[in-house]
């Protein structure tokens, strides 16, 4: 389960709304206006358990999230689920690698201190014998036009 957001965490005038999760918990999540640019020639890198269990995240991910290491390592990679993202986006991410298949997507994150930031994603089945053991996410920087081809896709589906 993952905790509600804290309002002494968050930077600048905030909304508050109630996510709720593919698992029915919900969080109470707080976040503002203030997007952090996802800075040129960084790759952000990511491993997870079969269910979503962070278990790796290098040093970009820590640096764009706002999360220490040690919040990140366990947690629910959905705790950087941004409220403007719609459900059916994560849905086709793990119907695409519960088939085995790779998924990319632009993906609007949340960060600790309320504010987001935009990636282009790739998530990769990690198979071992035959069996998904995890996953490994790398996100990049995607382009300012497919960020709004996203905002106004996804405004569509919320």
């Amino acid at each position: 389960m993952i905790a509600d957001m804290k309002p002494e965490d968050i930077v600048g005038d905030f909304k508050e709304t109630t996510l709720t999760y593919f698992d029915g918990s919900s969080r109470k999540v707080l976040y503002t206006e203030l997007e952090t640019p996802y800075p040129d020639g960084k790759l952000i890198v990511s491993t997870t358990t079969p269910d979503g269990i962070i278990r790796h995240a290098n040093q970009a991910f820590i640096d764009m999230s706002g999360y220490a290491v040690q919040e990140l390592i366990g947690m629910p990679h959905s705790v950087l689920r941004h409220p403007d993202m719609p459900a059916a986006a994560f849905k086709d991410l793990w119907d695409t690698v519960g088939r085995g298949e790779k998924w990319q997507g632009y993906v609007k994150n949340l960060r600790k201190d309320g504010g987001y930031y935009w990636v282009k994603a790739t998530v990769i089945p990690n198979v071992r014998n035959g069996q998904v053991v995890g996953y490994t996410s790398v996100r990049r920087k995607p382009s300012r036009r497919k960020i709004e081809d996203s905002i106004q896709l996804y405004s569509t589906l919320i």
